[in-house]
Order: C-alpha cells, then structure tokens, then sequence
C-alpha cells in the first residue's frame, strides 16, 4: 500500500547509484528543449518572410509568443500540485505541445494554399491562423511543464540520494543546454534548404518538422519510463496558499483602515486573525525577495531580443566565416557555446579571485554588474548597426522615385536627368541612383527630349535603347528592399534582336523577349552557374562568386557571342551593394550578454533559493519565471510606442533604460537586509514549542488544582454523611 503523499510509488531498478527512471527524464528534457529552442531560433524569420509581416510587427509577436511561454508555468505548477500530479500533468501538456509543434509545421507549408503554384501562398489568413493556434499550443505546453520536469526527476530519489540527486540535476541542466545548443545550429540549416511541391522555397515547415518529431520523441520516452516512476500526489500548491494569505491581509487592513485600529508593525501582520505566525513570517520573506524582483524585468527585455532584433540585425551581415558559412539565425548559437565556456571560468576562477582580494561581492552586487552587462551588449550593438546602416542603400520615401540609366547603344552617351549631367559608356550604367521629387526631363546626346514621369516609392531602371534615328528610353522597375535572408537578386536584360533562356539549378526563367529584362532570380550565397540558351540551342555558362544580400542587372549585349569565352563578354550592374559588415562583430555583444547572464541569472536563481522559506522555493521560482514574461511584454510596448526610426537609436533607447533600472536595484539592495529563512523558522518553531509546552503544563497545573478540589469536596460529603447517620 502506497504511504501517504504518494500513489503508485515504484522502486526503480539502479544504475550506476542512479535510479534509471532519471534517464528517461533526461532524455525527454534534452528533445523538448531541442524542440523548443529549434522552433524559436527561426521563428523571427518565419514572421518575417514566410507571413510577410514588417520588423516591429514581427518582434511584437515574437515577444509576445516567449511572454506567453513563461506566464503559463505558474498554471502548470497549479495543475501539477493542486489536481492532476507532475506525472499526468508532463503528460497531458507534452500531448498539447507536441500537437502545437505539427500545427506550426503544416502552417509553414505553402503549397497547401498556393493553387495557381507561383510558389505563393494565395490565402496567407490559413497560415496565420494555424501558425497562432500552434503557438498558443506550443506556450500552454511548454510553460506548463516547465515547473514540474525537474521537480519530478527529484522526486525520483530517496532521502539518502542526495549526492546522486545533486549530480542528477547537473546532468539535467546540462541535457537543456545541449538540447538548446544542437537545435539552434540545425534547425537554420534545415530552414536554409528549399522545398515544396510546385514550387521550391525556403523550409520552414521542415525547420519546425524536425522540431515537432523531436517533441512526439520526447512524449513517448517519457512514456515509456512510467512503470518505473516515483509519483507523489497532488498535496494543495504553496502558491495558491501564499496568495489567499496575501489577498486576505490586503483585504483585512482595508476593512480595518480607520484610524481607532492600532497600528501592526508588517502590513501581513494583518492576516493574523486568520493564518499562523508561522506562514505569516514565511510569506513576508518571499514578499521581501519579490520587492526586489520588480526591476529585473528589463534585464529579460534585452536579453530575449536574440532571438528577434539581433537575429534580424544578421540578415543585413556577412555570415562568410572561410571554412563555414553562417546563417543569421545560427549566431544564436553564440550564447550557448560561451555559457559553457565561461560558466566554469566564473565559478571556479573569477569568484575564488574577488574573495581571495577581500572584496565583498554579493549575490545583490552580482546581478547589478550582470545588468550593466546586458547594457554595454546593447551599445555594442547600437554600434554595429551605425556601421551597418552606413552600407544599406537608401531607398527612395513615399514622394520619390529613383532611376538609374543603362546605356545599350554601342558608343558613349552624353545623358542629363533634371539637374543631373553625366556621360555613360557603352552598355554601362551609372554607379548609384538618382533621386527625383516630380517629374523631369531627360536630354540625350542633346537632341532627343524625353518626359519621364516615374511612380512615388519606386527604383527604376532607365534602359536606353536605339530605335531607328532616335533614342527609345525603357524603365524597369528594381527592388526596392534588400534581399531575404541574405540571398541575392540576380536579372538579366537581354539585348540581342532574338528571345534567351535562363536558368540556374532548378529554377527556368523561358522566353525573356529581345530588349526586355528578365524577373529577379533569388541566388543563395556562394558561387552561382547561370545558364543562357537561344532558340537555336547555343549554350553559355556564366559563373559568378555572390556575397551576402547583393542586388546584379547582367547585361548581355547587342554584340553577344555563344562561345568559349562568352561570359566575358556579360556586363553587370551592382544596383544594391552585398552586406559588408561580417557577422564575426556580434560576438562582441553575444559576449557581453552571455556574461551578464552567468552573472545575472545564475546568481538570481541561488539569491531566491537562499532566502526562500524551506515550502516556499517554488513561489519564488515561478516569481522568477515571472520575470521574463514581463521583460518580454516591454519590448512589445518599446517596439510598438517607442516609433524610432534608426535601429541603433532603439538599441541606445533599450541600454538608457536597463542602466537607469540598474542604479535603481542598487539603491534598493543597499537597503535589503539578507535574513537566513531556515534560522527564522527555527525560532518560530522553537516558540511555537515552547507556547505548546507552557499550555500542557498549564493545563496539567489546572488538572491538577481541580482534582484537589474533588478530593476536598468528597471529604466534606463523606464527613457530612456520617454526621447525619449518628
């Protein structure tokens, strides 16, 4: 039969002093991290270029997705401890997050809207929707297991485990780190490749597929496991308890706020009449903890923007390492890599160091030093992006337009534009465009007038041709954003007098007509093979090393010849600049964070376990969780009410805030006083002893003294007795 406070208790076969259920625990933690983090590292991108939805709005709803993620702990920890127990409670919420993972993947797949198969998805309201039912899913179900996990492989080990449930813990921590660290580097690859039925383009639904695999693997070995589980029932959750406590003593000293009631030293003093001393005491102690909690927010703020503005802020970057190329969301990796690294180095050699020089360096001071951390990793980055935005093009705004001339005679050009005079070569463009407010006149050669009248927002292309005794002047339109994720726009404008064909590995552009351009071909980095057909047959192949987000018009021109060397003869245009500045400049930022967050989060974590009551750790665990929601619902009011135009100038905005927050926490534990719970709780409990104690002798004293006066008064009966029988 079961003991009490546990149902179903099995004893585990060991393993190495390990019960081996603890292996099935940790083998699920690692695939849902996996999952989780795989999901999240392209998740930005997915907004951006799958549902087509700007920056902001993009690092809205990323924001708000990881908010979600860590408001639904606290429910989970309430389920778990109050009705369904760790167990079912891991179960039932793996079915939901596994079930949201494929939701999220099916939404992903744009051939299941794209019916005219232009690669396209002709209804993208089927794929918001899905993709926010399986979002809301994915945080119901990994939020909601997040608190019982690890509590549930602790209760795995008897009471004389305690070295083996230490290292069970560090082994469990470790599986979370490897699970985030192998997802963030495979998950972008996955996304990198093309897919599709019609159509190939990036796979997303592949980058959330293996993710949403991982998570039905994860569910069946924690499955798996469940004969040889320790399960404790659901014993009524501390949280739940400490916030009636709370609500009543607010609700009581407002019943009892006019002046004729005495004063209380503590405003839960007021919850008396009601509650022991005891958890009265308790509660103050995690009331005082919490107090402290409300700056830490902004700390989340910056550090959750990895994962949206800085991944972002890759997009526009060289990822060209030499021997491996980067992809924006792969600099993710970054954090992880250096937690491991530095971790260790922080423990065992920089804290070691500080105390040996008699400095006292508190956990308080710790996270102080860790927010000003994540500060400088937000100039840093504020930095980078000035030196990016130096290199972007300027696209024209709402009342502008932007052309610049290609000359396709076969001789130069003397070319005035409005106020602009310039000479073009042979089959030549000139450098950077021209920006025009309205209309205007272009002269050629100083004969040939022409009224040029280009749309508001666009980038033209100017292709003069010759027509007879007269020049013929054609515009085409140009992108007028930097290419996706990195890749480049390649065209081709055909100047030979018969139609050519051209393609690249599987995509076929046919019939691109003489003196016409070509659509834009979507080219990953590296070296690209272009090849050019005529409707006789004749072949060329052109070769071209790409960067990162460039932006080439090819000119094949009126004298082309299919031959050995006809890619010399293949003029190119650069009409957006490759990306220049190379990623290997945000590992000074991914540094700076990573530190602030060893310093910061690790101490933070041990900070509230030290001063929490022994029943009350998990109060002030989801407390901490709680943080990083918050943190996460700033950046949304940042990003949607700060309107900044300039990248850096939010980066700057976000840093002003964090180092403001940080002189404000200092103020505050300046003043917090570090109390030992276990010590208080002795001394209650010692007092509640002894008044135990005081009261038994107080009623044996009573017990005593009135079994006399029976005595007494059965003497007096027996002698009043006796006298009325004489």
């Amino acid at each position: 039969m079961a003991g009490k406070g546990e149902m179903g208790k099995s004893k585990s076969a060991l393993v190495c002093g390990f019960p081996i259920s603890i292996f099935f625990i940790v083998v699920n933690e690692f695939c849902e991290r996996f999952s989780y983090y795989g999901m999240r590292a392209v998740l930005v991108l997915y907004f951006k270029y799958f549902l087509r939805w700007d920056d902001d709005f993009a690092t809205t709803i990323y924001h708000t997705f990881v908010a979600l993620c860590y408001l639904t702990p606290i429910l989970g920890a309430i389920v778990a401890d109050s009705w369904l127990g760790k167990f079912k409670t891991i179960v039932y919420l793996s079915i939901v997050y596994a079930l949201g993972q494929v939701v999220l993947a099916v939404s992903a797949i744009h051939d299941i809207t794209d019916t005219n198969k232009d690669g396209t998805p002709d209804s993208m309201t089927v794929h918001v929707a899905l993709s926010m039912v399986g979002l809301i899913l994915i945080a119901v179900g990994t939020g909601g297991i997040k608190p019982c996990v690890a509590a549930f492989g602790g209760d795995q080990f008897e009471d004389h485990q305690e070295k083996q449930r230490s290292t069970f813990f560090s082994i469990f921590y470790l599986s979370i780190n490897a699970g985030s660290l192998l997802s963030t580097v495979i998950t972008p690859i996955l996304r990198a490749q093309e897919c599709g039925i019609y159509s190939k383009q990036k796979c997303y639904s592949l980058a959330f597929g293996v993710p949403a695999a991982l998570m039905v693997v994860a569910l069946i070995v924690f499955i798996v496991g469940n004969g040889m589980y320790n399960k404790t029932a659901p014993q009524g959750n501390i949280l739940v308890k400490v916030c009636k406590c709370i609500g009543f003593a607010i609700s009581n000293r407002f019943k009892h706020r006019h002046q004729q009631y005495p004063k209380r030293n503590h405003w839960m003093d007021w919850a008396e009449e009601k509650y022991d001393k005891l958890l009265i005491a308790q509660v103050k102690m995690v009331v005082k903890v919490l107090f402290l909690y409300i700056p830490l927010p902004m700390f989340w703020a910056l550090f959750d923007q990895q994962g949206s503005r800085w991944t972002l802020q890759a997009t526009t970057m060289d990822g060209d390492f030499g021997i491996l190329i980067i992809q924006p969301d792969q600099m993710q990796t970054v954090n992880p890599i250096l937690i491991l690294v530095l971790v260790p180095i922080v423990d065992s050699l920089l804290y070691p160091l500080i105390s040996k020089c008699n400095l006292n360096f508190t956990p308080l001071k710790r996270i102080t030093v860790g927010m000003f951390f994540a500060a400088l990793a937000f100039v840093a980055a504020g930095l980078v992006q000035i030196q990016i935005d130096k290199t972007l093009p300027i696209f024209p705004a709402s009342t502008e337009s932007q052309a610049k001339f290609l000359n396709m005679l076969n001789r130069p050009l003397d070319i005035r534009a409005g106020s602009h005079s310039f000479k073009l070569e042979a089959f030549t463009a000139n450098n950077d465009y021209l920006t025009f407010d309205e209309p205007f006149i272009l002269e050629l050669a100083a004969k040939d007038n022409y009224a040029v009248n280009l749309k508001d927002g666009s980038r033209n292309t100017v292709v003069i041709l010759h027509n007879g005794t007269n020049h013929l002047p054609i515009p085409f339109y140009d992108i007028t954003v930097k290419p996706e994720q990195g890749a480049n726009a390649i065209r081709f404008f055909n100047g030979l007098d018969s139609p050519l064909n051209v393609s690249i590995g599987d995509v076929d552009v046919k019939d691109v007509t003489a003196s016409n351009m070509s659509e834009y071909f979507s080219v990953p980095q590296g070296n690209a093979q272009f090849l050019i057909k005529n409707i006789t047959g004749d072949q060329c192949v052109y070769n071209k090393h790409l960067g990162f987000g460039s932006s080439y018009t090819l000119i094949i021109p009126p004298n082309f010849h299919f031959g050995p060397n006809c890619e010399q003869e293949i003029r190119q245009v650069n009409d957006i600049r490759k990306n220049s500045v190379h990623m290997a400049w945000q590992i000074p930022q991914y540094f700076l964070i990573t530190v602030g967050e060893v310093v910061f989060s690790v101490t933070g974590l041990e900070f509230s376990y030290s001063q929490a009551p022994s029943n009350m750790k998990s109060v002030l665990q989801a407390g901490w969780l709680l943080t990083v929601a918050v943190g996460n619902i700033i950046v949304l009011i940042v990003a949607e009410a700060a309107t900044l135009e300039d990248q850096w100038a939010e980066y700057i905005l976000f840093a002003s805030l964090l180092v403001a927050v940080c002189i404000i926490f200092a103020i505050m534990a300046h003043f917090y006083t570090y109390t030992d719970p276990a010590k208080i709780e002795a001394q209650f409990r010692e007092t509640e002893s002894n008044d135990k104690q005081k009261k038994m002798d107080r009623n044996d004293s009573l017990e005593c003294s009135n079994g006399k006066k029976s005595y007494d008064s059965g003497s007096d009966v027996e002698e009043n007795l006796a006298q009325t029988q004489m």
